[in-house]
């Protein structure tokens, strides 16, 4: 069984920076494809930044040149360093791990972390 614990949300100026983690255990965290997701409050989920496993990155273009996603196999960790924070940044946020099996594709969801910005 494959779970997923966020940490580093928190309160931050705009213009800081935060760094968020997640944690897998499980086993498979090396042949997984990685994601960020965020929520505000009244809105839809929406994909912030995917890592593969070949460590390709993409992200959403509100996001693209402020935050860096990346992944520590060693650790079975993904990271999602967010610089340049800005108020429409707050949101829940979460990791996905996904991974492919013979019917079609598995995944998981850690509990989420808040991140408020706000002077």
């Amino acid at each position: 069984q494959v779970q997923l614990v966020e940490s580093g949300g928190g309160l931050v100026q705009p213009g800081g920076s935060l760094r968020l983690s997640c944690a897998a255990s499980g086993g498979i965290f090396s042949i997984a494809t990685m994601d960020w997701y965020r929520q505000a409050p009244g809105k839809e989920r929406e994909l912030v930044a995917t890592v593969t496993s070949g460590s390709r990155t993409n992200y959403a273009d509100s996001v693209q040149g402020r935050f860096t996603i990346s992944r520590d196999n060693a650790k079975n960790t993904v990271y999602l360093q967010m610089n340049s924070l800005k108020p429409e940044d707050t949101a829940v946020y979460y990791c996905r791990l996904r991974f492919g099996v013979i019917s079609g594709v598995r995944e998981y969801w850690g509990q989420g972390t808040q991140v408020t910005v706000s002077s």
